[in-house]
């Protein structure tokens, strides 16, 4: 195995982009004449002898070959901005003149008048991240403005730098806008506060099957808050200061008794040292986690581990490299033997303290896990990450990965009590972790009806 400590390097410059055949938007930031889109058409070679009425059609089905980019629906613009020229509309922008949420409009209305969000941040200091901020947070104003109609002190508390933290709900339904916001008011949630509260909403619904899932209320902003907290304290050790201090903030976010309760009982598990239920005996320490998209790429140290399929079997496990290091001033990867297969996790507290006998095993299922089978098992593929130098089978309650049988094709985990019924003591190495694979999600997409 190798460990890799990576030091991000952020750059210096912006994300705009010079670009020499777009000269007007340098030097020029007000067009003085509207861009029209270009239109690509497919013409075949030679002259078309068509009548006109198939030429007319074939015509607008080439036009429609190519869409120009069009801004997302904008809040009306108010009274007071109605008959200002462009000049006067930069200035607004410019200046800040208003609350966010009445000058946000004006972005869309520039964009349409033939701006791009470059050129716009050359003329108004805005960057093109914050011109999308304030467009998506005042949409979701507008949202609470329809649906919290009646409180207009909790409106009021996002006049002021409330553009940050509206746009992280924005994935919400309107429903959930309206709970979500009234949560971030009274616990006063800064933008990251807002951000976990609205990934937890969003994620709620689809851990329907997991473990304590159904003791915490899905209409409850702090419910949902507390479950993600709940969740996250399982992939941490029994006992750890990780999975207490985790089940700690479940226990302050969650409002149900049913969540309290919940979180307690667990509370009271882990101090005492008892692992939970979820089909495997207490005192197990295998985590089980997600790996989240852009993970890797994000993580200060990673680990390289060799990487195996279940129907190599025994011969792959045993013939992956054990020796991965590091070499020169660009910490080139070099192994003690080619392999075809590798794999670059973040160095999780399982995984970190892995010497040279880490291993992956990719099973195409979570079936071959012993424990009790859950909803995803059949769904998804896993990656099992054991330890070849641990091959002893010492603990009942431990597991272990084993060849199937001798005549069998692949490999599975197994327990220790169930190894030891059988009279084996030797493993091909112990298990540390087992990895899901990340979801496609959608929190930078925007459907529809998240506009309302």
């Amino acid at each position: 195995m190798l460990s890799v400590t990576v030091n991000p390097l952020k750059p210096p410059f912006s994300s705009t982009f010079f670009n020499p055949l777009n000269n007007h938007s340098l030097h020029s930031p007000l067009p003085k004449t509207s861009l029209k889109p270009i239109s690509a058409v497919f013409s075949p070679s030679g002259q078309s002898h068509q009548p006109p009425q198939y030429q007319n059609q074939n015509q607008n089905q080439q036009q429609q070959l190519y869409q120009p980019f069009r801004p997302p629906p904008s809040t009306p613009l108010t009274s007071q901005f109605h008959s200002l020229d462009t000049a006067n509309r930069i200035d607004i922008l410019a200046n800040r003149l208003g609350l966010w949420f009445e000058y946000a409009p004006l972005i869309p209305t520039l964009i349409r008048e033939g701006f791009t969000p470059s050129s716009l941040e050359e003329a108004t200091g805005i960057s093109g991240v914050e011109q999308n901020r304030l467009v998506v947070a005042a949409q979701v104003r507008d949202s609470l403005v329809q649906s919290t109609s009646n409180d207009p002190e909790l409106l009021a508390s996002f006049d002021l730098g409330g553009a940050e933290l509206l746009y992280e709900i924005r994935l919400l339904s309107a429903q959930q806008r309206a709970a979500a916001a009234r949560y971030i008011v009274d616990n006063k949630l800064d933008a990251k506060g807002t951000q976990d509260l609205a990934r937890a909403m969003k994620d709620f619904p689809r851990r329907r099957g997991d473990r304590g899932w159904d003791s915490f209320d899905y209409g409850i902003p702090g419910d949902c808050l507390s479950f993600m907290y709940y969740r996250q304290s399982r992939e941490h050790k029994n006992p750890s200061e990780e999975r207490t201090s985790a089940l700690e903030l479940a226990l302050e976010v969650a409002k149900s008794e049913r969540a309290k309760n919940r979180v307690l009982e667990e509370l009271k598990g882990a101090s005492e040292g008892k692992g939970g239920e979820e089909g495997i005996e207490s005192g197990v320490r295998v985590p089980v986690v997600r790996l989240k998209i852009g993970e890797v790429a994000e993580a200060s140290r990673v680990v390289v581990l060799p990487v195996c399929r279940d129907e190599e079997r025994e011969i792959g496990v045993l013939d992956a490299p054990r020796e991965c290091r590091s070499e020169g001033e660009f910490g080139v990867v070099v192994a003690e033997k080619g392999w075809k297969r590798w794999v670059v996790l973040p160095a999780w507290e399982p995984v970190a303290g892995l010497g040279n006998g880490g291993v992956v095993v990719s099973f195409v299922d979570a079936r071959v896990l012993p424990w009790k089978a859950n909803r995803w098992y059949n769904e998804e593929a896993i990656l099992v990450v054991a330890d070849r130098s641990r091959n002893e089978v010492a603990a009942d309650d431990g597991f272990y990965l084993v060849a199937i049988d001798s005549n069998g094709e692949g490999l599975k985990v197994e327990r220790g009590s169930a190894l030891k019924e059988k009279g084996v003591t030797e493993s091909l190495g112990t298990v540390v972790l087992v990895v899901r694979p990340p979801r496609e999600e959608t929190d930078d997409q925007l459907a529809d009806e998240d506009w309302e």
